[in-house]
């Protein structure tokens, strides 16, 4: 076993949400009667906390519209937008395959509290993680604040550690914190873009191809 703790991002990269994330920021823009931005440019904040995802795509407006777009997401996200988010195919039974197997889990998300533990209690796998840390707990991504929090509290060093993610910020914020990482190219950023933060590897499949590297 080569890293017994395996640290997931989770949009886009264990749970399929990023079309949602997409429509729920564009209606926010629409409902606060701003520009809408481009499905590229939102994909591309995926990852961050909302309060610097709304930042980057709103730089001209003042913090407080830009904390009201945070708001009007938000009640978007849990309450309005009724998309369904699931898991990737495989992801779950995998999830569990590897707790069986003696990995410890964890999750390291841009996601807010609220939001992780929605989706957590819906689908049933609190018991699977260790530990699950959140932008708006910590710092966002790529701060290495999320990934510290988790080596201490589970009491391992940074190199019994592994970060799965599908964005750079993922994996900057695994360079950041001196863990190894891996990118997924199914989620926000490509290969191409990924390859530049010196992951161990770059996945299709997760669930297919992880187990060589673990």
């Amino acid at each position: 076993m080569k890293y017994p703790v395996i640290i997931f991002d989770w949009d886009g990269t264990l749970m399929d949400s990023i079309d949602k994330i997409v429509a729920c920021v564009k209606q926010a823009a629409v409902i606060s009667e701003l520009e809408v931005p481009c499905a590229d440019a939102i994909r591309n904040i995926i990852g961050l906390s909302l309060d610097k995802a709304m930042a980057i795509l709103f730089p001209s407006h003042s913090v407080q519209q830009q904390a009201a777009l945070v708001i009007a997401y938000r009640q978007q996200y849990l309450e309005l937008n009724h998309q369904p988010t699931p898991f990737y195919p495989g992801i779950k039974e995998w999830l569990l395959s590897l707790k069986m197997q003696g990995y410890t889990l964890a999750v390291a998300t841009g996601k807010g509290r609220n939001g992780l533990n929605r989706m957590m209690d819906k689908y049933g796998v609190n018991d699977l993680f260790a530990v699950t840390y959140c932008a708006d707990e910590t710092n966002s991504k790529p701060d290495p604040l999320m990934l510290n929090k988790i080596l201490a509290d589970l009491n391992v060093p940074a190199e019994q550690a592994l970060m799965i993610g599908d964005s750079s910020y993922d994996l900057e914020m695994a360079n950041n914190a001196n863990i190894a990482c891996v990118g997924v190219t199914y989620g926000v950023h490509s290969q191409q873009i990924l390859s530049k933060y010196g992951p161990i590897a770059i996945l299709s499949d997760l669930p297919q191809q992880l187990g060589n590297y673990i």
